[in-house]
């Protein structure tokens, strides 16, 4: 007949085991936190008008850009978890439909800040909070943060990750911000408001360009 365990020994695993599930949490949210800060950190269209904002108009005029930031990757990762993502795996074209988007969008954005036009549904010819909600919105790296990065229980993210993902993009957005204003009192001749505006869209028309070629391969795939 077997030994029934211990009480001793019941005990011991009883503390053990909310210690090893701590860490496992600790773990989960440290790769988290890495994986959401590498990609932030990444150059895009995002990163591309808060350091031109920056370098533009300084950082205390470009801190509205922030929560305009955090709003669009917000509202757009809800979207693929509660929408889009259950209908991308039935109908891929869908993807390569939201890329295409994005492309024109970009391009759209491009030729507004090479004219020294504006960008989209901004009232001046200064890089505004509408135009970093849209792009952010659209930025594929949402589609990355919602269907990889993101841990989810029962469809719905936890909402500390929420949080430390919204702290992330403010962390980040600042030091683009801090970046593009650095870079312009470091050399005010060279970096005048046109040529901010040129660089920025310079920038967005080549990621625009690499979009529209990865939706074109997809829809010929």
């Amino acid at each position: 007949m077997r030994d029934k365990p211990s009480l001793s020994f019941l005990i011991r695993i009883k503390i053990r085991l909310p210690g090893l599930w701590q860490k496992r949490r600790m773990s989960d949210t440290s790769s988290f936190i890495l994986s959401v800060l590498t990609l932030l950190i990444v150059p895009g269209p995002t990163n591309t008008l808060l350091a031109a904002s920056g370098a533009a108009v300084g950082l205390r005029r470009s801190l509205v850009l922030i929560p305009a930031e955090c709003c669009g990757y917000l509202l757009s990762i809800l979207a693929v978890i509660f929408i889009l993502g259950p209908l991308l795996g039935d109908t891929p074209i869908l993807g390569a439909g939201l890329r295409i988007a994005a492309c024109l969008y970009l391009l759209w954005s491009a030729f507004g800040l090479w004219r020294g036009t504006g960008l989209p549904g901004e009232q001046s010819d200064q890089i505004g909070a509408v135009a970093v909600f849209f792009t952010t919105l659209l930025n594929p790296k949402a589609l990355i943060f919602a269907l990889v990065i993101f841990p989810q229980e029962a469809g719905l993210p936890a909402l500390p990750y929420m949080v430390t993902f919204a702290g992330l993009v403010c962390t980040v957005a600042l030091g683009w911000i801090t970046l593009g204003t650095g870079l312009a009192s470091s050399a005010p001749r060279l970096l005048t408001q046109d040529r901010i505006g040129r660089f920025a869209a310079v920038a967005l028309a080549i990621f625009a360009t690499v979009l529209g070629g990865s939706a074109l391969a997809a829809a010929m795939a």
